[in-house]
């Protein structure tokens, strides 16, 4: 190949990488995006489109005519190359059946990276998460949800403390997706009944990795002006919205796979978000001669659900009047009256004045379910009982598979380098993205010879100084929307020697942000203490109804500002996937206290694992599960009372009580070196014990062998 032809056959190469999301986990190609525009990778989000669409055609091929860059670039293109083509995965040796007929895995929203802001919260990380492992382990998969072109609020801190929501116009041509285009090369257009109306939709795929993940869009000018803003907000709207999203999803979704050719073997339902996908497939039976009955219980064969709300009060319902005006089309589609269709979705089928719930039709149409911890599956068959009333609560068909995350996509920057240079050191031919989900790379760090203390406790000092520094400029973008009078001097705000504890996420009330100030008086003096400081580093977002969670947030900002607390509390508003991973890599610790059983499985502290952050937390979710005595700490133990203030009042206690008693004391206890060695040692049987276990290709191969072959 001439110079030429390479030269354009690399810029080709480095288009078609920015719009897939394998650079999201591969620093050389994060870095290389990186070099090419500072500035535009550092203010719009880490996106390698923008950068790509900065620089002229000109540009670009002038910088290439650097050697060692270009040298680079192609080494980067290299293996995305292997990676993309590897016939040698896991999933060919043990589920190669998922090839031709893949996993159709539908969520309502999916967390891939700042970039593509289009998910709520955890459970959309959760769907990211599973599909980048799906696409590591070579696994037939590929995804479902909405594109909402203005994807979930962001969040500013008016002068009140209040929480206040805006939203910005997302363009696809700016973003790692691309359109889905019919056999003439234009825009396909699928279409759906909503309403007993005709609703149109065309397509965007985000590609990660291996996995496409497709993204239904109801933006356009053939649709009505309501049903075009469908695809506006995640989650947004009131009932009605909600019940029309979640038919474009899960009707939508299985009219594009057909129209994709697409075959699953599985159709995956992450909440009852999707649900109405089992009237779609029952639809298509029963126009071709099945009874109703019978069309159900194919239908189960090829459908699984996992839920992860543990509150009843968190499923969704929708009236009759509702389910009549969205899905009576359904009615004569379906061969039934509406008694009976309602009754897909109500435990008890003689109260005709019980709502529709989208999850007890996923139970009755999933050949398994699942939770996603142990004691969320048994929370799950407590809460499901009554449609199983012949089994006792133990025998309820409701397994679990815990959560995890996938570890190369949350790992900082710094930290690959780090980690990915002690292998090499230690082993110059290992495979490095084979090697970091394996549970032997991470029982190397036992041995002091492959990594010593010296080395741990200055990455610590380094993650600690990146994440104070972003939020001194962080801080100081927010108070620039503030009075003069109220500006901090950022530049002093917290303290990189100080023991730096770290609570983000949604700020819902029985996740009980505040738990931690409940004895106030005490906790300053702990704060204060010159010779043992320590501070705190707070983030999330409330739902923009949850006046609650709003006044919560409220109350942390007010304690950081006009209390003994100021300067070494600091709340950090818009919280993001960028936001986390600074937080969960700086912070030495990771605070998590729900009113327990109400924590689903939460997956942030596991990404704190790997960065040398140790939990602290409530014995609910995973960590229940994960906590050994010797690798983190625990709040409590593993029973709470059924009264909710009596609960709040021991966890508040027993807060104080772990606090002051073993984490500061173990977190300053230095030898004459200053290194906390116990400390390390708690780090160190943190990697050895949690870090593949509760990585999402542990969970996606459980997932394969216990649900996606198994019928």
């Amino acid at each position: 190949m001439d110079a030429i032809n390479q030269l354009e056959s690399t810029i080709f190469g480095l288009n078609r990488l920015a719009r897939n999301l394998w650079w999201t986990w591969n620093q050389e190609a994060q870095d290389v995006f990186e070099e090419l525009s500072p500035r535009v990778w550092r203010n719009l989000y880490h996106n390698a489109v923008a950068v790509l669409r900065e620089l002229s055609d000109e540009e670009l091929r002038v910088r290439l005519l650097d050697e060692e860059f270009n040298d680079r670039v192609r080494a980067v293109l290299r293996q995305f190359d292997d990676y993309i083509g590897a016939s040698d995965t896991w999933a060919a040796e043990h589920a190669s059946s998922l090839a031709k007929r893949p996993v159709a895995y539908f969520s309502a929203e999916f967390g891939f990276h700042e970039t593509l802001p289009i998910a709520a919260g955890g459970l959309g990380v959760l769907a990211g998460d599973h599909a980048k492992s799906a696409s590591d382990l070579g696994l037939g998969f590929v995804g479902i949800s909405l594109f909402y072109r203005e994807g979930y609020f962001q969040q500013a801190i008016n002068a009140e403390n209040w929480q206040t929501e805006y939203y910005s116009q997302l363009d696809p041509q700016n973003l790692p997706l691309e359109p889905v285009l019919d056999e003439d090369g234009k825009p396909m257009v699928c279409m759906v009944e909503i309403a007993s109306e005709p609703v149109s939709f065309r397509v965007w795929v985000a590609n990660v990795g291996r996995c496409p993940v497709y993204l239904l869009d109801a933006n356009l000018p053939a649709n009505q002006p309501h049903f075009r803003n469908l695809t506006q907000h995640v989650y947004g709207g009131d009932d009605s919205t909600r019940i029309m999203q979640e038919l474009l999803l899960g009707a939508g979704g299985v009219r594009l796979l057909r129209q994709l050719c697409i075959e699953p073997s599985v159709y995956h339902m992450n909440e009852g978000h999707a649900a109405f996908l089992v009237l779609e497939l029952m639809r298509e039976l029963i126009a071709n001669g099945t009874a109703f009955a019978e069309a159900l219980a194919v239908v189960k064969q090829q459908c699984l659900f996992t839920t992860h709300t543990p509150v009843p009060a968190g499923h969704d319902r929708f009236s009759r009047e509702l389910m009549d005006y969205a899905v009576r089309h359904f009615y004569k589609q379906l061969g039934v009256g509406a008694e009976e269709l309602m009754g897909l979705g109500r435990v008890n089928l003689d109260d005709t004045g019980e709502p529709f719930c989208m999850t007890v039709l996923a139970l009755k149409a999933a050949r398994a379910a699942n939770g996603v911890s142990e004691l969320h599956g048994r929370v799950s068959r407590e809460m499901w009982h009554a449609l199983y009333p012949s089994d006792a609560a133990d025998d309820v068909p409701i397994g679990h598979v815990t959560n995890g995350i996938h570890l190369a996509g949350w790992m900082k920057g710094p930290v690959r380098k780090f980690w990915r240079r002690k292998l090499e050191e230690a082993e110059p031919t290992a495979n490095w993205t084979k090697e970091i989900s394996r549970p032997e790379f991470w029982a190397r760090i036992e041995d002091v010879s492959f990594v010593s203390d010296e080395e741990l406790w200055a990455l610590r000092y380094r993650l600690r100084r990146d994440l104070i520094e972003f939020a001194r400029r962080r801080l100081q973008v927010q108070g620039q929307r503030s009075e003069p009078s109220d500006f901090i001097a950022f530049e002093n705000l917290l303290n990189p020697d100080a023991l730096t504890i770290g609570f983000a996420r949604r700020f819902a009330t029985y996740k009980r942000a505040p738990l931690v100030f409940d004895h106030f008086e005490t906790l300053s003096g702990l704060v204060r203490d010159l010779q043992q400081p320590v501070q705190f580093v707070f983030a999330g977002k409330a739902h923009p109804r949850d006046d609650e969670g709003k006044r919560l947030i409220q109350q942390i900002i007010h304690l950081s500002q006009h209390t003994s607390l100021s300067d070494h509390l600091v709340f950090l508003e818009n919280y993001d996937v960028h936001v986390a991973r600074q937080m969960v890599s700086g912070c030495d610790i990771w605070l998590n206290t729900p009113r327990r059983p109400l924590e689903a499985s939460g997956t942030s502290g596991m990404k704190a694992i790997c960065h040398g952050c140790l939990n602290l937390s409530i014995l609910d979710g995973w960590w229940r599960e994960g906590y050994d005595g010797t690798n983190g700490f625990a709040i409590g133990g593993d029973a709470h009372p059924e009264d909710v203030v009596e609960q709040d009042r021991l966890d508040s206690e027993n807060l104080y009580k772990v606090l002051s008693g073993e984490v500061i004391p173990c977190f300053y206890d230095r030898d004459e070196g200053g290194i906390p060695r116990a400390w390390i040692s708690k780090i160190r049987r943190a990697m050895v014990t949690l870090t593949a276990k509760y990585d999402t290709a542990r969970m996606v191969r459980e997932y394969t062998n216990r649900y996606y072959l198994t019928k």
